[in-house]
Order: C-alpha cells, then structure tokens, then sequence
C-alpha cells in the first residue's frame, strides 16, 4: 500500500515517520524537504490511503483540492480535532474522518516521532455509505501507528472533545490569567501548577480553530464546570473529593 501525508506538522510528521517503517509514505508539504516529500499533490493519484494533516482552518480548502486529483478508489482521512465541520460534503474519493487523540505542547516536524499514537484512542467517525472494506483499511493502518480505534458519530465526538480537551485547554489558559498580576503566587508557583497549566502551551492556531469552531459546546462544558466547582466549595467537601479521587484512579487504570 502506499500512503500520503498531506501536511507534516506534529501529527502529520508522527504519521509519516512510523508508516515508513512499513508502508511506502509520500509527504506533501511546502516548508520540509527530504526523502518521499514533495510539493506536488499529483504524486498522491498512486495512493491507496490520504491522511489530512493540515491546520483545521485549512482542512477543507485541502479536502476540495484533493477532489480535484482523486478518485473513487482512494481513501482520505483527515485528522481534526473536530469532526462535525468535515462531515457534510461529498467528494469524489472516500472521506472518512478521524481524530488520534494524541500530541504534545510543542509542534512541528522537529518535534513528531514515530511513537507519538501508541497506547492512544483515534476516534474514526464513518459517514453514511461507507464501506466496511474501506473502513477495515483504514482502521489495519491507524492500528500498526500503535492507536486503539474508537468508533463514534461527528456531533458526539465534538461534544466529547469539548468535555476532555478543548475545555481544560481554556481553563489551563484562565488559571494562568489568574496569577499575572500576583508576583507572589508566580514566584511560588511549582510542579502541581506547572503540571496543571501545561495545555497554555498549546499551538494556537489549532486553539484557535478548536475554540471558534466548537464554541457552543465548550460554553455548554464551562457552565457545567462551574457548577461542579461551586458544588465542591459549598459544603461537604471531602466526602465529594473522596468520590472525585475514586473515579480518578478508575478512570486511568481502566486497562
């Protein structure tokens, strides 16, 4: 099978350093050079599997120019932190959406590595139509990255998205809002408000695109995050934070 890469950031340079382990991998992208990568999207005609890398402002400006230079028999994912957006189009190609739930506070192609998905959840969300052939194809690939597929539908997945990652990205953002002008809190500010806060480091053109293009849900979450927060500081505080420190420990040694 030969696969593309279209956009080698952080994700789209993962993807394509741990597929070339396997598979023959042609990488687009205007500003990396090397082995396999190119400028030219033509290249991409004798490819069986596409995966999108780009910024998600870009995303569909790229879905279309694919349509342009593809057929029936490829398959293209994108890889979206939001899927709702990219799921409303026909292409010429087969479009299946997905999302490896997977990254760090950097970016770019200096800092992707072949390991970056293993032991990580990449919700795929398959549109009406799509066959169960193409869907198993994509579904062997995303598996060698090391990914645990979870199957799933655009709306819930945004909401969900906005519920684990786009939300705590704004609160980590608020919560150091909050000491800018305390010098002493910013002085005695440790590990435990590092550890916390680590999401304000996130690339912010793709903060941006996830809080402007999921704003409905992510104020949905806030408000709820709200009351939880008044919840815990009205009264009986320890029964309910021995409750919260019981599904914590659940939640991460559900393997």
């Amino acid at each position: 099978m030969i696969i593309g890469v279209v956009g080698l950031g952080l994700i789209g340079g993962s993807i394509f350093k741990k597929l070339s382990e396997k598979y023959k991998v042609i990488g687009i992208s205007r500003s990396i050079t090397g082995a396999g990568i190119t400028e030219d999207y033509n290249t991409l005609r004798e490819c069986e599997l596409i995966f999108v890398c780009t910024p998600m402002n870009k995303t569909l400006e790229i879905l279309d120019k694919l349509n342009t230079v593809l057929d029936k028999d490829t398959i293209v994912s994108d890889v979206c932190s939001l899927k709702d957006f990219v799921s409303h189009k026909k292409y010429n190609y087969t479009f299946i959406p997905s999302h490896p739930m997977a990254g760090t506070e950097k970016s770019g192609w200096d800092n992707s590595f072949a390991e970056l998905f293993k032991g990580a959840i990449w919700p795929v969300t398959p549109l009406e139509g799509t066959s169960e052939k193409d869907i198993n194809k994509l579904k062997t690939v995303i598996e060698y990255t090391g990914a645990e597929i979870l199957f799933t539908t655009p709306k819930e997945h945004d909401k969900a998205a906005a519920l684990i990652s786009h939300a705590p990205l704004v609160v980590a953002q608020a919560l150091c809002m909050n000491i800018k002008n305390n010098k002493l809190a910013q002085k005695l500010a440790a590990s435990g408000f590092r550890d916390t806060t680590r999401l304000a480091l996130s690339n912010i053109e793709m903060a941006n695109d996830m809080i402007s293009m999921n704003k409905s849900n992510i104020k949905e979450v806030l408000l709820s995050l709200q009351n939880n927060l008044n919840s815990l500081t009205d009264n009986d505080y320890e029964s309910k934070a021995l409750e919260i420190k019981t599904f914590r420990e659940q939640l991460y040694n559900r393997n």
